[in-house]
């Protein structure tokens, strides 16, 4: 984050009306767009997939208890009904104790087989929703793995991050109760409407003549209901985001005091996550008010037309009292689905956002045909390589480059000169626009990236050291390295004596990113993992950048030795480091200017020349 974008922050914070306007244009990226669609049953349908493995376990089981509970909850009101007009109103007159003790004790048992039903309805839904999230995740996060490198050069990293675990998160409820309760409510409301209608049919119509009514409203409120629950989305999304480049560049916010900028904004950016679900909530809370007031107004006719057919002696006290209570548990279920369906509309909102990750293709994957890459000598050829970041803006014009097996060649020129794309195009993290590389004589896109990558060792200047112990960290290499494998690889890039010196030496436990650690001491860790993975393709991208000159010449010592029998690249603006080279490759926008040894570009006056003098000159 650079000081420039924190004043412009200030700048549009004090903007005032146009603050929410701000936000949305500084934090509108293309996979965050709110998905204005209709409802895709396909989708549904996907997503339910994922119960299908589970379903054939427990599925009789739940249904089950689903159906025992259900039975059992609807016989509970006939029960009463039988007891009004058979023990204590009865047409006779005579009150039977006997048989309402017996009713009485039959609701207790009715009751208890309801709850233990329900006790073994939960437990079971719960583990296989569970499971069905640790799916959906473990596929996301594997996807996730395999995508290339230009998907994530367009993506915030807390973009990403809020797919795999907000997005995910919000569809628990939906997999361990919703689907469920789903079934159940629907089994209870059919078993309901039939009930009332063998009851009594004038007055089971009468009743549920305002369902129709109901269901038209709510239906208006829908569309309206999961868009803004993508909104909201969207606003988390876009919090993680920010909150993930804050944290990043929490050093260089407060080297220019910009903490308060940040405060603000981030408030903003709060505040408008808040509207956002206030909203979504909002319209969430109206199906409520829709539920009550229909169903009042069945009360109002249950009651009035009851009581006309009570006279009329087509309807007994108890069945009355038992249709209320029908009609009770005929409304609770059309709420609850009134609610599961802003629920689903939730996780739809959310499961588009995964889907669209889960459909998203890698750039770069292996070709049909692609074939394992065996074990290689170094030759790598770029014949007439043309390579684009962005349509119509090329990072690479034509490159040719003739490498030999175990030649060292550095990359040198000024910021933006194509170095780091080279080496990017050697992995084949991204795919060129034309011409052809190859290793060995074979074309790299003819082969699976996977043996290819086995191939190649990588270290960057920005090192990234995982949480765990040093020795994880130098292991990550190659995992089925030994400990003595290890320990000779931090030996060979003088990382040893430093690792002795921690309190636990190997088994030091270093936190993300290495924090505890200087950032030589991270690089020197980084060599030594990637030259355990024993790599015939060696990458150093400004891999000595942050190392204090004595390491440095330790380190150039143990490269002499390390570096035999491989071809290395290394892209160093200390030219210092390079001066060794087999061959040294000026680049400039995109275009190899010159070639050759250190010796041959010194004694032309060129761009190498220049850029030794432009160093000497600021020492």
């Amino acid at each position: 984050m650079k000081l420039e974008a924190n004043q412009e922050k200030s700048v549009k914070m004090k903007q005032g009306s146009a603050q929410e306007q701000t936000l949305d244009e500084r934090f509108v990226y293309k996979d965050d767009d709110v998905i204005d669609k209709a409802f895709d049953w396909k989708q549904f349908t996907r997503l339910f997939s994922y119960m299908k493995p589970y379903a054939r376990q427990m599925l009789p089981l739940v249904s089950v208890m689903m159906i025992l509970g259900t039975i059992t909850k609807l016989t509970v009101p006939y029960l009463t009904s039988m007891a009004i007009d058979k023990a204590i109103a009865p047409k006779s007159g005579n009150p039977s104790l006997t048989l309402l003790y017996t009713l009485t004790a039959a609701v207790i048992v009715l009751y208890l087989i309801q709850w233990i039903a329900g006790v073994y309805r939960i437990k079971y839904t719960n583990v296989i929703g569970q499971r069905v999230i640790y799916d959906l995740r473990s596929d996301l996060f594997r996807h996730i793995q395999k995508l290339s490198f230009n998907f994530f050069d367009k993506r915030p990293a807390g973009s990403v991050l809020v797919r795999v675990t907000n997005d995910i998160n919000s569809l628990q409820d939906l997999f361990t109760n919703g689907v469920v309760n789903l079934m159940i409510d629907s089994v209870q409301l059919i078993g309901i409407m039939v009930i009332l209608l063998l009851i009594n049919w004038k007055l089971g119509l009468a009743v549920m003549i305002t369902v129709p009514v109901m269901f038209f409203v709510s239906t208006k409120l829908r569309q309206k209901i999961r868009i803004a629950w993508q909104d909201v989305r969207m606003k988390n999304s876009r919090i993680n985001s920010h909150l993930n480049e804050s944290i990043q560049g929490i050093r260089v916010t407060q080297a220019y005091t910009q903490e308060q900028e940040n405060m603000n904004y981030f408030d903003a950016m709060n505040m408008d996550s808040r509207k956002s679900w206030n909203k979504a909530s909002a319209m969430n809370q109206a199906f409520g008010p829709i539920i009550e007031i229909t169903g009042g107004f069945g009360t109002m006719i249950l009651f009035w037309f009851g009581a006309y057919l009570i006279q009329t002696g087509d309807l007994t006290v108890g069945f009355l009292v038992a249709f209320s209570t029908y009609v009770s548990n005929f409304w609770d279920p059309i709420n609850r689905l009134g609610q599961m369906y802003n629920q689903l509309l939730v996780a739809m909102a959310s499961s588009e956002r995964i889907f669209e990750y889960l459909d998203e293709q890698p750039a770069v994957q292996d070709q049909p045909g692609a074939t394992p890459l065996p074990k290689i000598q170094g030759d790598i050829q770029f014949n007439k390589v043309v390579f684009e970041y962005e349509k119509g803006r090329a990072a690479l014009k034509g490159i040719d480059l003739d490498v030999k097996a175990g030649q060292s060649i550095a990359l040198v020129g000024h910021t933006g000169s194509g170095k780091s794309t080279i080496i990017n195009l050697i992995g084949r993290f991204y795919d060129i626009k034309s011409g052809r590389i190859t290793i060995d004589g074979r074309d790299t896109r003819d082969v699976t990236l996977q043996s290819l990558r086995e191939q190649i060792g990588i270290v960057l200047q920005d090192t990234f050291i995982f949480s765990g112990t040093i020795r994880d960290n130098i292991r990550f290499g190659r995992l089925d390295a030994t400990d003595q494998e290890v320990e000779d690889a931090a030996k060979a890039v003088d990382a040893h004596d430093f690792i002795s010196k921690l309190p636990g030496g190997y088994e030091t436990e270093v936190e993300e990113r290495g924090s505890a650690l200087s950032m030589g001491q991270r690089q020197l860790l980084s060599f030594a993992r990637a030259l355990l993975a024993n790599p015939r393709i060696l990458i150093l991208d400004e891999a000595t950048a942050s190392i204090d000159t004595e390491t440095e010449i330790k380190i150039q010592e143990a490269l002499k030795i390390l570096l035999q029998g491989r071809t290395s690249f290394i892209v160093a603006h200390r030219l210092s480091t390079i001066r060794h080279a087999d061959k040294i490759v000026v680049l400039d926008h995109g275009e190899i200017k010159e070639e050759g040894t250190h010796a041959e570009l010194t004694a032309r006056d060129g761009i190498y020349n220049g850029l030794i003098e432009a160093q000497f000159r600021f020492l």
